[in-house]
């Protein structure tokens, strides 16, 4: 197959980029704008390779975008390109509301076009599948899981945003036909995690012996799935998800954002010791965000069932290999911390 990765230089877009080489005899076009988080050093590992093209473009730009299905003639647009970070969407949602509302509804309506003009077969084939998030949701108490039929609530600028998104989507298949499926994944970890999340932050911050700054008294709750399981499942729905279907994707790992940072902790105390005591001496509790959600948990039984997919890693082996990613290649993260981002505290609204 021809695949078109939207935001394909990001955390996860680069994750399936490089698992769709590795696992597939697939060809590939990453499409990115290489805004902050996107990095061209997240698709070293495959640049080389034969299968691999990339064009550094907007989402917005339809005549672009048009030119490049045009011309790559995809079988499935995988679209990941999209601002993601909550804290930034407060301080800021009018990028939110341009890339992940307005980049939509241009690769809709550019997708829609190229689809109508393909040949039959072709056609028919063709998927335009969109990667979401569970924020869409809303927040959970401390029972239950959210299914693909939960209602919508989104609570941030960047969670609406993504809301609207899905919604256009839906719209573009009850509407004209465009054959559409779309994902909601939890909390993505793993390498190559831009450093501004949860995660990366903390092991940086760790490693820098910066304080580990913890939102409240970091009782707040995710579903964490590794990325590389996410690329996985991402590469099946392509193959066999159903058209006019939604997907859930959660790793079935809930955690107190405490006891993520302790285990990270507890990780960096076995593999980098530091002279200066346990790394937990470092966790600093700060002012919570703003409408932070209390609780995300996916049901991914859906997935589970009908396309037999099933997470590889758990919480434990995930993280532990995602530390060690971040020690053994600081290459890649010390270009970020000298420039692009230092970890400073964003949305404080």
């Amino acid at each position: 197959m021809n695949l078109l990765i939207t935001g394909g230089a990001g955390f996860i877009g680069s994750a399936v980029a490089r698992r769709v080489i590795s696992h597939s005899d697939d060809r590939i076009l990453v499409y990115d704008k290489l805004t902050y988080a996107g990095n061209l050093d997240s698709l070293a590992p495959i640049a080389q390779n034969s299968r691999y093209q990339f064009r550094r473009a907007d989402i917005c730009d339809r005549e672009t975008v048009a030119a490049t299905l045009a011309a790559f003639e995809p079988d499935v647009i995988m679209h990941l390109a999209a601002e993601s970070h909550v804290d930034r969407s407060i301080d800021g949602p009018a990028a939110f509301i341009e890339t992940n509302l307005v980049g939509t509804f241009t690769l809709l309506d550019a997708a829609l076009a190229y689809w109508r003009a393909a040949p039959k077969a072709k056609a028919e084939s063709f998927r335009f599948m969109h990667i979401s998030t569970d924020e869409v949701f809303g927040t959970l108490g401390p029972t239950g899981l959210f299914r693909e039929d939960t209602p919508y609530a989104p609570n941030s600028p960047y969670s609406a945003s993504k809301a609207g998104s899905d919604h256009l989507v839906r719209a573009w298949r009850e509407t004209y036909g465009l054959p559409t499926i779309v994902t909601n994944c939890s909390n993505n970890y793993g390498p190559y995690h831009f450093p501004e999340k949860l995660i990366p932050l903390i092991i940086l911050n760790a490693i820098e012996g910066k304080p580990l700054p913890v939102y409240g008294r970091g009782e707040n709750i995710r579903d964490w799935l590794y990325v590389e399981d996410h690329a996985a499942a991402l590469m099946l729905v392509a193959r066999k998800g159903v058209v006019g279907e939604s997907y859930n994707v959660g790793g079935r790992n809930e955690r107190r954002n405490i006891d993520v940072v302790h285990t990270i902790c507890a990780l960096l105390d076995e593999l980098r010791p530091d002279p200066q005591g346990p790394y937990r001496r470092l966790i600093t509790f700060v002012a919570d965000r703003p409408g932070h959600d209390q609780r995300y948990a996916i049901d991914c039984s859906k997935i589970e069932r009908d396309l037999g997919w099933r997470p590889q890693e758990t919480f434990e082996t995930g993280l532990r290999k995602t530390v060690q990613w971040y020690l053994d290649n600081p290459a890649w993260w010390e270009a970020i911390r000298s420039g692009t981002y230092r970890g400073e505290r964003l949305g404080l609204a």
